[in-house]
């Protein structure tokens, strides 16, 4: 398998031809989203791009361990500084990524769908594709690193199913048209910009910048009835019936109407399987 070609990543993607300031392909790395968030601290750009050819401690949310084998997937890391946006606004790039990555799979000819609050669910038995880490960095001004671990190639190792028994899935067990990781890296780069930089001139206002829509209608979550598990380690069940424009979650809990900024949730079934 051909591993990433950097240099024509940066052909296509690095200023002023393309939208990123700095782009690096390395061969191993523990977690490219702690690297950056290191970077941050050094000084480095808006739109620094680091994407690993494997990950050893790849992480995604509430301390879990992303699967990052070599060679079977994309796991990429972008520290945005968006001056204009609020502190209280930046939950919602898991949103800005995931329809990004959604946007990838529909050129692939592959059926995603998303799951609140960052994880992608690919092909008929909705299998997890990839999962989204979105932090915010020490810095002096509003900096934050996104991750994305994408799933281009089935792992050569065991992975453990996620919250609620995911099972792992990936775009080529699915049929996508390429499975080459160059071309699939240059394709989510180019569609994180663009829907980033909508979401940026609309100062993280998801409806305002003509996101929120879309990603309504791309949310399986949206309609089930779920149990969310929150930070404090509570949970809650309700059925999931809107996403607000800062991309927090709406929740019907018997007639009580709660919002959830973060948490983990998993799908039950919809009221419709339930009547």
């Amino acid at each position: 398998m051909a591993p990433i070609d950097a240099s024509r990543l940066r052909a296509d993607l690095l200023r002023p031809a393309g939208p990123y300031a700095a782009l690096d392909v390395v061969s191993v790395t523990g977690s490219t989203n702690a690297d950056l968030r290191m970077a941050v601290t050094e000084g480095a750009e808006d739109r620094t791009v680091l994407i690993a050819e494997e990950q050893t401690a790849g992480s995604g949310r509430r301390g879990r361990v992303w699967n990052s084998p070599p060679g079977a997937g994309i796991y990429c890391s972008v520290l945005l500084r968006p001056r204009d946006v609020s502190f209280a606004r930046l939950g919602s790039l898991s949103v800005v990524a995931g329809l990004a990555v959604t946007d990838v799979a529909s050129a692939l000819g592959v059926d995603a769908v998303l799951k609140w609050p960052n994880d992608v669910l690919a092909g008929p038995e909705r299998g997890k594709c990839a999962g989204i880490l979105s932090e915010a960095a020490s810095s002096d001004e509003i900096a934050v690193v996104l991750g994305i671990g994408l799933n281009v190639r089935p792992s050569p190792v065991p992975v453990s199913p996620g919250p609620g028994g995911l099972p792992a899935t990936s775009l080529r067990e699915q049929g996508a048209r390429t499975t080459d990781r160059t071309q699939i890296a240059a394709l989510l780069l180019a569609a994180l910009a663009d829907r980033e930089d909508s979401w940026r001139q609309a100062r993280g206002d998801l409806a305002a910048a003509g996101l929120l829509q879309d990603y309504r209608d791309r949310c399986a979550t949206l309609g089930q009835e779920v149990k969310a598990i929150l930070a404090d380690g509570g949970t809650l069940f309700g059925v999931a019936v809107d996403v607000d424009d800062a991309g927090q979650l709406i929740l019907d809990t018997g007639g009580r109407r709660r919002t959830l900024y973060a948490g983990d949730v998993v799908h039950l079934r919809s009221p419709q399987q339930a009547s």
